[in-house]
């Protein structure tokens, strides 16, 4: 399903917040990573087979676009104590592992996730320069086992749109994955 709001009708405007970034052991600003032209915070993690399915692409449409002005920063939101891979400590190592050109932050506290009303892994909010939401949902139609080739159309579309200076009307397009392990 894909709806198209009015800008009035979507009330999320990016922000800042203080997490660890793992590949350092550092707790950095999200902001000091936002670009002008847009930023892409993806929530994603370690255990997921919909993320594990898309890894190569989150790599190849970062490595495309950080050139082109727009940033990109994952964000892992899960409880570790129910899903201990998804750790600051495996989190470093899958960042070093599958090489992300991207910083991986943890959100302990899942204040993150909650302010975006993040659902599940992977999911995207893509912000153009000005911090307005521009696109919230899926990388694109593939999923484990459907057959469907990973392309990252639907995020792909929405950064061309923003580069080529379309006017957007944020899009929300339901993703679909494993859902965020909240603390109880």
């Amino acid at each position: 399903m894909v709806r198209t709001y009015s800008s009035n009708e979507i009330k999320i405007k990016i922000k800042d917040f203080e997490l660890l970034e793992v590949s350092s052991g550092k707790k950095k600003f999200l902001k000091s990573y936002f670009l002008n032209k847009a930023t892409v915070i993806m929530f994603i993690c370690n255990h997921c087979p919909y993320v594990k399915h898309i890894n190569t692409e989150l790599i190849r449409l970062a490595n495309d676009y950080i050139s082109k002005n727009i940033s990109f920063l994952a964000i892992n939101s899960n409880d570790v104590k129910k899903y201990p891979e998804d750790s600051p400590e495996n989190m470093k190592k899958v960042y070093h592992k599958l090489g992300y050109t991207f910083p991986y932050f943890f959100d302990e506290t899942q204040e993150v996730a909650k302010y975006y009303c993040a659902k599940c892994t992977p999911e995207f909010f893509i912000f153009s320069g000005k911090g307005n939401l521009c696109y919230h949902g899926q990388l694109d139609d593939s999923r484990p086992g459907n057959n469907i080739p990973v392309t990252g159309f639907d995020v792909r579309n929405t950064l061309q749109n923003i580069l080529n200076g379309k006017k957007i009307y944020p899009i929300v397009k339901l993703s679909y994955g494993c859902n965020i392990k909240w603390k109880t």
